[in-house]
């Protein structure tokens, strides 16, 4: 188990030995804290986009189903007849210049693996930058747009926003609600009461702190082939060498076994990157992998290799939120 993974179940399972590090967390939320109150002080350089601007973000380290909800407010947003772009950082991308704009046929290596899931999926226009102000004004150069969503940014304070979305996974929760690195937040528990809208990835119900949300399998898709499989493709009891590498690798896990197959967990880090030799496992067995791990592998896939495509599938309750957010946004252009 890397040190990573050892945090990670500190932090959700707990740990005495995390009392070590709260003198390193204090230090941490000093920062944290007073970089933000910069930012709502209006000190140093904020860009404030033309169009609205929403966040999707969380203050938690590891996975709350981000990409998919990011997905499913394109669609949204477009069948409002929106133009829409999107804005990432674009973690562990290597663009010969920035800010890049991404195209379908990038490679994962170039353009980021979650950027170009996005742009696949959708043909989106999406600009990455880690400086997002940059990739904001390049996008809005080059594309005529009513709305720009944030893929993360939380902590991105030099750039303004009108919206801010919060993802939170509902089963592991805020783990021990410290701060890093005693805890897994990126910012103090206090952050949620100044959000537009909290999202619980897993809830069965609404609550009264947020909005409920699920991550709805749809079909099983071939990386060599790009055929669509319905779900029942595998007999209830195939066993699969499920490969995962993204913020919670259990949570594919726990959908592959609710599926009724049974999984070989082949857990790997947060934005890993593959090889055939990583990914010869034994025995023999069709391999099933996220789709964020897809985009990678597409190159050197076996033909029984496939990736499971999911949506997301928020309640009524936040649709009919989001659609008075929009139009309170975007009034000339959305009518009650």
């Amino acid at each position: 188990m890397s040190l990573s993974d050892r945090l990670l179940a500190a932090w959700y399972q707990g740990h005495p030995a995390l009392t070590l590090l709260r003198p390193l967390e204090m230090l941490y939320r000093r920062v944290v804290v007073n970089k933000r109150q910069r930012f709502l002080d209006g000190e140093g350089e904020i860009y404030q986009s033309p169009v609205p601007l929403i966040v999707v973000g969380n203050i938690t380290v590891g996975g709350t189903g981000k990409t998919p909800m990011i997905l499913w407010l394109i669609e949204h947003c477009r069948r409002r007849g929106l133009r829409v772009g999107v804005v990432s950082r674009g973690y562990g991308a290597k663009p010969p210049q920035l800010p890049w704009r991404v195209e379908a046929g990038h490679s994962a290596e170039v353009a980021g693996d979650e950027p170009l899931l996005i742009v696949q999926r959708t043909g989106v226009p999406l600009m990455i930058d880690p400086d997002r102000s940059a990739a904001v004004k390049a996008l809005l150069a080059s594309e005529p747009l009513d709305l720009i969503l944030s893929d993360d940014g939380m902590q991105h304070y030099r750039l303004a926003r009108d919206l801010e979305l919060v993802l939170i996974d509902a089963a592991r929760g805020l783990g021990n609600k410290r701060c890093l690195p005693a805890g897994p937040l990126r910012e103090p528990i206090e952050r949620l009461k100044s959000v537009d809208g909290v999202l619980f990835n897993g809830a069965l119900d609404d609550r009264d702190d947020g909005f409920a949300f699920r991550l709805q399998p749809t079909a099983l898709v071939n990386l060599r082939s790009g055929e669509r499989k319905p779900l029942d493709h595998f007999p209830a009891g195939q066993a699969v060498h499920a490969v995962a590498g993204i913020g919670n690798p259990q949570r594919f896990f726990n959908t592959l076994e609710a599926l009724d197959w049974r999984a070989v967990p082949h857990a790997f880090a947060d934005h890993a990157e593959y090889s055939v030799q990583a990914l010869n496992f034994t025995p023999s067995l069709p391999l099933v992998m996220t789709e964020k791990d897809a985009v990678k592998c597409r190159a050197f896939a076996a033909d029984d290799w496939w990736y499971l495509a999911v949506d997301a599938v928020p309640s009524p309750a936040f649709v009919a939120w989001f659609d008075t957010q929009l139009i309170r946004l975007l009034p000339d252009r959305l009518l009650p």
